[in-house]
């Protein structure tokens, strides 16, 4: 099963001609989750050559406008194609008021359902086949949250020489062993699962943070990560205005990821304008210093994740 996570904008404040705001696509098999929606966001879908009509889910950090800006767009081109499914939108107070106040003044035309979530509480604020997706609060000058999306643990690996020693037929009867049901032979023994299968196998994990003070229980969020999404708005030669205005800077990012056991790769974004691409180099040298696998993202960049076992 297919695993990507597509950059749609990595650029923070304002857009620039080669760095749209902040939008991140995570793409499981044919369902489609956007995190946060930035200036800019349907132009790398359509670049991308994406099927947005097929977004299940948007997951919105916190309501400042560079988030959120691209939403109405979206909603409108949604209802250029026949769609059946809803549109969930779920974020933090007020991204309800948000949707409903665009939609009352743009006068939208809207001809699917849209199920607006507000979090209330930390913990998992939606479930599907064999995942689900928890939120955590995060320290901004807006009520503001990180995700992960983690799969469920997988079967092990079937070793059909074992069934084949327990004279258990081919067929039927072992592919319900490998589904994790218990059988009976035609001889009438009980078989489990654990006789003929490998240890559970774990899942992929993605976590996506941005606009936050640098918090240590973040690190408790994102552990086991195969792709963790994070700001690197400054440098380290701004981390007073980092911290002054609840940002992280790209060191902050890497201890983070240095602290969660099992994180695999950082990815920074949602960087500052002042930056020039130069810069942003200089920027990802010092989180690399800090936690190696650690890589800059860019407008219509593609992360695959993979299985680990």
């Amino acid at each position: 099963m297919n695993l990507e996570a597509f950059i749609l904008g990595c650029g923070g404040m304002m857009p620039l001609p080669n760095r749209h705001l902040t939008s991140v696509l995570l793409r499981r098999e044919g369902e489609l989750f956007l995190f946060d929606c930035g200036e800019g966001t349907q132009v790398s879908l359509r670049r991308l050559n994406l099927r947005w009509k097929k977004i299940s889910v948007i997951f919105i950090s916190h309501t400042h406008a560079d988030h959120v800006t691209g939403i109405p767009g979206l909603l409108m081109l949604s209802s250029q194609v026949d769609r059946d499914d809803p549109l969930y939108i779920i974020g933090p107070p007020r991204i309800a008021e948000y949707i409903e106040t665009s939609r009352r003044v743009l006068d939208m035309y809207i001809n699917y359902e849209i199920i607006v979530q507000e979090i209330t509480s930390p913990g998992i604020v939606y479930k599907g086949d064999g995942f689900h997706v928890r939120c955590f609060p995060l320290s901004h000058t807006k009520p503001c949250y990180g995700y992960t999306l983690e799969e469920e643990k997988r079967p092990g690996i079937f070793h059909p020489e074992k069934a084949q020693s327990l004279n258990i037929p081919m067929g039927n009867l072992w592919g319900k062993l490998q589904k994790g049901e218990s059988i009976k032979t035609p001889d009438g023994r009980e078989i489990s699962p654990d006789d003929v299968m490998g240890a559970p196998r774990n899942g992929r994990k993605f976590s996506f943070v941005t606009d936050s003070l640098a918090l240590p229980e973040i690190s408790t969020h994102v552990i086991g990560s195969d792709l963790f999404i994070c700001e690197g708005m400054f440098g380290s030669d701004l981390a007073e205005d980092a911290r002054s205005k609840k940002h992280m800077t790209a060191e902050d990012a890497a201890r983070i990821a240095a602290a969660s056991s099992g994180v695999k790769k950082l990815a920074l974004i949602h960087y500052s304008p002042r930056y020039t691409e130069y810069e942003l180099k200089k920027i990802q040298a010092e989180a690399a210093a800090i936690f190696p696998e650690t890589v800059l993202t860019r407008d219509r960049m593609i992360f695959p994740i993979e299985y680990t076992d």
